[in-house]
């Protein structure tokens, strides 16, 4: 994988799409200008793939004080909608980027339109009455050359008049195509007289019913690039095979030539990339919508709690490529570690509560000196309320320890954080065998976590007093797919044959110190020992919803796993 990386004189080295911007600003190449586009079709949300191109395209115009376009592949009214351009819009300035023009290939619908017809004058286009079956039959393979359709010889003027009629609506869907008139025998399969227009009588979420043809997106595409004067049209891998197309239409039509220039899509671990069919997960109800916080969509990891800076870090991380690899998800989860670290307030909450008394504890209350985020000395610090009965983790209590344990268990005393050292002193179980309360005492003089006489403790646990403890539901998310590449299963089998039946676990009633009591949706908060959690869009006043974005190194666990072994 090519990357950004630094050379030993300590400058960044360049991409290899940088190496070409620059070399073409070198050579005054259109003017030295540096104008770039992204062009989603909005038939669905964007996902984390979307987001890395997105950073491609911005990041570059930003470099070279260049233009970046979003302009919108609206050529397919049967998957379109308003509400995907609504979404996309708002993920790329969720993003942090700004786009220098808004546009819509069906701006040049007409334009478009007039270029066909200047194709077929010349002889390169004509209308083909094959069905889409024969087509496929007619094209031939990889290894042999296609057979002409039998409608190629057409004169000008027929093309030209039922072209027009194709326009102004006299004929049924599927019934009539235009096709350029290339290379039949062409070894590149997309020369081979591919086609431009389709019908199709449905209403476009913009044009509404003005147009019953519609241009495909390889005919589409370079011209709107070129009409918008784009300098590099950036393309993931698997667009290299259209090029020559791409530069032939362009070249045909005499027009402004972008260069269009590929690079690798991203690929990360227990991963669906598909828009398609990460469709289905949303339309079967394997997932709650675009927005799920399991889902790669950018709406759904914004859900989750990600930022914009850890999503345009790890774009930046792993560079850009030319040949396809697979990213570890665990990169993309060290970024927003990184990220969260720097910026997230930490807080009390405890997710599976045990009551435990402290016998020997006033009954009156008193607040904590607890510091909002280490990583930051400006966030300063909150009071959080103590008192006699509080809650802790119900793993952070066990009956009879290993031999590396060190939280609360009978006669060893552990630090409470921010507040005292607290000894267990007994416990009760209920007829189930089960611990329902445990007895403690504290030491006064251990207050903020210290003792004066210098004996060590080495556990420290979180958490919550009982009488100010708020409710909140938790909602904690594991990897949708179990498998390393989702798209790897048996024959026979299904994508969705892969998918995790636990990727969603909900816990109501846990306990939360009172801050967390109405905070912003979005806000995002460590959860001391336990991880990065964001507050849900579900929560309303009295019932808070915190999804887990991302959780903490677990060193315990991995100690256990070494002590089983």
């Amino acid at each position: 994988m090519q990357e950004n990386t630094t050379n030993v004189n300590n400058k960044p080295t360049l991409n290899f799409i940088e190496e070409i911007v620059e070399t073409d600003i070198q050579n005054s190449k259109n003017g030295s200008r540096v104008h770039t586009r992204f062009p989603p079709e909005p038939n669905g949300y964007l996902h984390i793939g979307h987001a890395k191109s997105i950073c491609l395209n911005f990041g570059l115009a930003k470099k070279y004080n260049g233009k970046c376009n979003l302009r919108f592949d609206d050529t397919n009214p049967t998957k379109e909608d308003v509400e995907y351009v609504d979404s996309i819009r708002e993920d790329v300035k969720w993003l942090g980027f700004n786009w220098d023009g808004e546009y819509y290939a069906s701006d040049y619908f007409e334009q478009l339109y007039e270029w066909a017809i200047q194709l077929i004058k010349i002889g390169k286009a004509y209308v083909c009455d094959l069905t889409q079956e024969q087509m496929s039959a007619y094209r031939g393979t990889p290894t042999k050359p296609g057979t002409e359709s039998p409608y190629r010889s057409r004169s000008i003027d027929e093309n030209i008049d039922l072209f027009t009629r194709m326009r102004n609506g006299e004929f049924p869907d599927g019934s009539r195509v235009l096709r350029a008139k290339v290379d039949m025998s062409s070894p590149i399969m997309h020369m081979r007289d591919p086609i431009l227009y389709r019908i199709i009588h449905t209403d476009h979420h913009r044009t509404g019913n003005k147009w019953c043809i519609y241009p495909m997106y390889d005919y589409a595409h370079g011209q709107s690039d070129s009409i918008e004067g784009i300098t590099h049209s950036i393309c993931t891998l698997e667009f290299e095979v259209h090029r020559p197309l791409y530069d032939w239409f362009i070249k045909t039509l005499e027009i402004h030539a972008p260069q269009q220039i590929e690079f690798a899509r991203l690929n990360i671990s227990y991963t669906l990339m598909s828009k398609r069919k990460l469709l289905e997960l949303v339309n079967e109800k394997y997932v709650s919508g675009w927005d799920d916080p399991r889902m790669p969509t950018i709406c759904g990891i914004r859900r989750r709690g990600y930022t914009p800076e850890s999503l345009r870090n790890f774009a930046e991380l792993i560079g850009v490529a030319k040949r396809d690899n697979v990213i570890d998800i665990a990169l993309l989860e060290h970024c927003i570690r990184e990220d969260l670290n720097k910026k997230a307030m930490r807080v009390m909450t405890v997710l599976n509560p045990l009551k435990v008394v402290i016998d020997n504890y006033p009954d009156t209350t008193e607040e904590m000196d607890a510091i909002n985020n280490p990583e930051d000395e400006t966030a300063g610090s909150r009071k959080v309320p103590f008192s006699k009965v509080i809650y802790i983790e119900r793993d952070d209590f066990m009956e009879e320890p290993s031999k590396k344990y060190f939280r609360l268990s009978p006669g060893n005393e552990v630090r409470l954080r921010y507040a005292y050292f607290i000894k267990c002193e007994s416990f009760v179980k209920d007829e189930n065998g089960e611990i329902t309360e445990v007895h403690c005492s504290y030491d006064p003089a251990s207050r903020g976590g210290n003792s004066p006489d210098g004996r060590k403790v080495k556990g420290t646990i979180h958490w919550v007093s009982a009488q100010h403890a708020v409710d909140i539901e938790v909602r904690l998310f594991e990897r949708l797919f179990n498998a390393y590449d989702p798209e790897n299963y048996p024959e026979g089998g299904s994508y969705k044959d892969n998918l995790n039946p636990d990727s969603l676990k909900v816990i109501n009633n846990c306990k939360a110190e009172p801050y967390l009591k109405n905070v912003a949706v979005l806000s995002s908060y460590q959860f001391e020992r336990l991880g990065y959690f964001c507050v849900d869009q579900d929560s309303k006043d009295g019932k808070m919803v915190f999804n887990r974005t991302v959780s903490l190194k677990d060193s315990w666990a991995k100690i256990e796993k070494k002590e089983e072994k």
